[in-house]
């Protein structure tokens, strides 16, 4: 039993899981904020289109109410997260690239044009694989050719 416990507690107190736990309750935290920013604040908003609360819009059919503005409320909420989330995370890419300097590299080229044969060779070759002339003698500025 002891072993047990200790397993658990060296589960429970790793970083990731503590990361976790702290992201689901900022994370409820915070979807209570979104929650009442729908209900309280945009619903009514667009209810004035409709002329009422997005929230009470309800189908009757043989005596059964189907809810359907608390769903397009439940989806708006859902939309709203989304977006906050994604500029969250947008957010803070851009800050923690702030202080990385961007390395540029540029690629050296592994390939040359023959002068000759205009082919495609190797940028080390010093004789052309297609027509044989002599690369180097050009480069040198000699105006030998095979």
């Amino acid at each position: 039993m002891k072993k047990f416990l200790q397993e658990f507690k060296e589960f429970a107190l790793r970083g990731n899981v503590m990361d976790l736990a702290i992201g689901v309750i900022i994370g409820a935290a915070f979807q209570a904020i979104i929650n009442s920013m729908v209900n309280d604040v945009l619903s009514p908003l667009i209810g004035l289109i409709a002329n009422t609360d997005l929230s009470y819009l309800v189908l009757t059919i043989r005596d059964v109410d189907v809810k359907y503005g608390s769903f397009l409320t439940a989806v708006i909420n859902f939309v709203i997260m989304v977006f906050v989330i994604f500029l969250l995370v947008k957010g803070m890419n851009a800050l923690s690239s702030l202080g990385r300097k961007k390395d540029v590299v540029e690629e050296e080229p592994t390939e040359k044009t023959c002068p000759f044969c205009f082919g495609k060779i190797d940028i080390k070759a010093t004789r052309c694989p297609h027509c044989t002339s002599i690369l180097e003698t050009i480069e040198t500025g000699e105006e030998k050719e095979n």
